[in-house]
């Protein structure tokens, strides 16, 4: 069963994100089990109890952003394994490759087709299986786990982006979901 956790602060995208899971990714993944998260910190509050395979997450987001916590993510051996995948209406080429960079496996803009999600959830899904596989043999062989993936193609580790990552939004500003 994969496990799959939404990121994201807008009620009505983690409903539609959750629903076209339901009805799309269950056939196709075997059974789906989801979690929703409001933010990255709700996030970091539910990673530890339990194995995720996959986080949904958008950029814009108070407290933590998806920026944030994908950094948290791929700087954990504990998550190495898990695949993410970035929903964002941010889609400039710039905030594309910063979040492939931080370890984002893919990258899809909003709005979106369910048809689109599903190809997605499912490429991150598959390649989750081999980048944990590959673990598996780097272990075993005292090597370093690759990471990232763009698109179906394997590409090499990213570079760590020397920048620091700035909250998208400022706490108590008013805006509110839909990034």
């Amino acid at each position: 069963m994969a496990r799959i956790l939404i990121v994201e602060d807008s009620p009505a995208m983690r409903a539609y994100v959750r629903s076209t899971l339901e009805d799309c990714v269950v056939g196709l993944a075997g059974d789906v089990d989801i979690v929703e998260a409001m933010n990255g910190f709700d996030a970091l509050r539910l990673l530890p109890r339990g194995a995720f395979d996959l986080v949904i997450t958008d950029i814009n987001m108070p407290d933590i952003n998806g920026l944030e916590l994908i950094r948290f993510v791929r700087q954990s051996d504990r998550y190495r394994s898990v695949a993410i995948l970035i929903i964002s209406t941010q889609a400039a080429e710039r905030d594309v490759q910063r979040g492939l960079r931080l370890g984002a496996d893919l990258f899809l803009p909003k709005p979106f087709t369910p048809e689109a999600l599903r190809d997605a959830v499912v490429a991150c899904l598959d390649g989750r299986a081999e980048r944990a596989a590959d673990t598996d043999a780097a272990e075993l062989a005292g090597d370093a786990p690759p990471m990232g993936l763009a698109g179906d193609v394997r590409s090499p580790p990213p570079e760590r982006a020397p920048e620091p990552v700035t909250r998208t939004r400022q706490p108590g500003s008013g805006e509110e979901g839909g990034g």
